[in-house]
């Protein structure tokens, strides 16, 4: 099925976010700045700028996040992790984080050093985990907190049931919302929820949507992530491997379609992995209806 016209009426009703992440050369920081500028205009709730285990990417993630603020003047939130850091070299982050204008953080426990798969081990004098470290971020005050949620179960986690004991901590430990790994069946979604709210916890839960840029790429990054690829998306991109224009429009299609649905089942919060390219995500938003709102840059570019 392909889109003619949202199913809604007003585009206030969906609210958006993005994810973004720090450039690794000065090839891929171009590409960022372009697709910022190329998606303020979506009029985004907030963005978010991701962070690597142990702060592997400190040094560009606070960059970035210094130049949504002070340039973009976009509302902006860091990720923080844990991971291999101790409870003194976390705060220190969060205060080098507070006095770049960051009052949103999503709290992370943070994948293991040596990478998805690995065992992780807690810093001995460090947080645990990502409920313990809401609730220090919560005794040092003045932020807006988010966490994650995985509808199909965190990698490490034993069974879902497990993975919301660990929602419902961070939850009463004073996040105000929950942002999902992605998924493309909403029907899980849906199941998921019906246990995150059995299970009492009341925060929102925004769905992470991820629009297929490469969908081979897209099953090694998901195999990693512990997110299912439908064999239903096989069929919807097959033959288009050599025909990338008509493959963007099936992309745009396939995320619009589960946005719209996510809609209909009355979700009206969408948190968008950008992989730092616009194209897509625009046309995307286009076919749900979405308007542009002229944003003013905070300064002039650096």
């Amino acid at each position: 099925m392909t889109l003619a016209s949202p199913a809604h009426g007003p585009d206030e009703q969906l609210r958006i976010s993005f994810e973004f992440f720090p450039p690794k050369s000065p090839d891929m920081e171009d590409q960022l700045w372009q697709t910022v500028d190329d998606l303020s205009d979506w009029n985004p709730d907030f963005v978010s700028v991701t962070y690597g285990a142990g702060g592997t990417t400190k040094a560009p993630t606070f960059a970035a996040v210094e130049r949504l603020i002070s340039v973009n003047g976009l509302p902006t939130a860091s990720h923080l992790t844990c991971v291999d850091a101790d409870k003194a070299e976390t705060h220190k982050v969060i205060e080098d984080l507070r006095a770049l204008g960051v009052r949103h953080i999503v709290a992370l426990r943070g994948d293991p050093a040596a990478g998805i798969g690995t065992a992780y081990a807690p810093h001995p004098n460090g947080y645990a985990n990502a409920a313990e470290l809401v609730v220090g971020l919560k005794e040092i005050g003045g932020f807006e907190i988010s966490v994650s949620a995985y509808p199909e179960k965190h990698p490490e986690s034993a069974d879902v049931a497990r993975d919301i004991e660990m929602l419902k901590r961070k939850a009463d430990a004073g996040a105000d919302r929950a942002l999902t790994q992605f998924f493309f069946d909403n029907d899980v979604f849906e199941r998921y929820m019906d246990q995150v709210r059995a299970a009492g916890v009341k925060i929102p839960v925004i769905p992470g949507i991820m629009p297929i840029q490469n969908l081979t790429q897209l099953k090694r990054f998901a195999s990693r992530c512990g997110s299912s690829v439908p064999s239903f998306l096989d069929a919807r991109f097959a033959g288009y491997d050599d025909k990338p224009e008509d493959r963007a429009k099936v992309a745009a299609d396939v995320a619009a379609e589960q946005i719209e649905d996510l809609r209909r089942r009355g979700i009206h919060d969408i948190h968008l992995y950008t992989m730092n390219r616009s194209a897509l995500v625009s046309a995307v938003l286009e076919k749900v209806g979405k308007v542009k709102v002229k944003r003013a840059q905070a300064g002039a570019a650096a």
